[in-house]
């Protein structure tokens, strides 16, 4: 089955980040394929390379990043929500002139379109949070 997984929530808010990270593996292992992981929202705090939870903690930004890496996962985090919340890549840092970016590897900034092909090409889309 190809899925979409939508991500609406923060990684330590709720725990509906972690229930989507779980859920995503848990497909892949079964056999299903992603098509795509959707950032959205305050989602777009799963891509933020600069989170860093305590020692204690499970860093569940870092495993998204290795998740999406080792499976080679379509991923995107929604631009207009990234931006609101200071999640910006390399061209976006440039463009509105900061200093660094601070997007994850192997995620992409790109619009809410993707979301909409993605709905259309997936056998489901799963959403995780408010």
């Amino acid at each position: 089955m190809k899925l979409t997984v939508v991500v609406y929530s923060a990684p330590y808010s709720s725990q509906a980040a972690w229930s989507a990270y779980q859920f995503t593996r848990a497909a892949l292992t079964a056999g299903h394929e992603i098509y795509r992981l959707f950032f959205y929202a305050d989602g777009v705090h799963n891509t933020n390379s600069l989170s860093i939870p305590p020692q204690d903690e499970f860093d569940l930004v870092k495993a998204w990043q290795s998740l999406i890496a080792e499976h080679h996962i379509d991923a995107i985090s929604c631009v207009s929500s990234a931006l609101k919340r200071g999640v910006v890549d390399v061209q976006e840092a440039a463009r509105y002139e900061r200093t660094c970016n601070n997007l994850i590897s192997d995620v992409t900034l790109s619009g809410l379109g993707q979301l909409v092909d993605a709905t259309l090409v997936s056998d489901r889309v799963v959403s995780f949070g408010a």
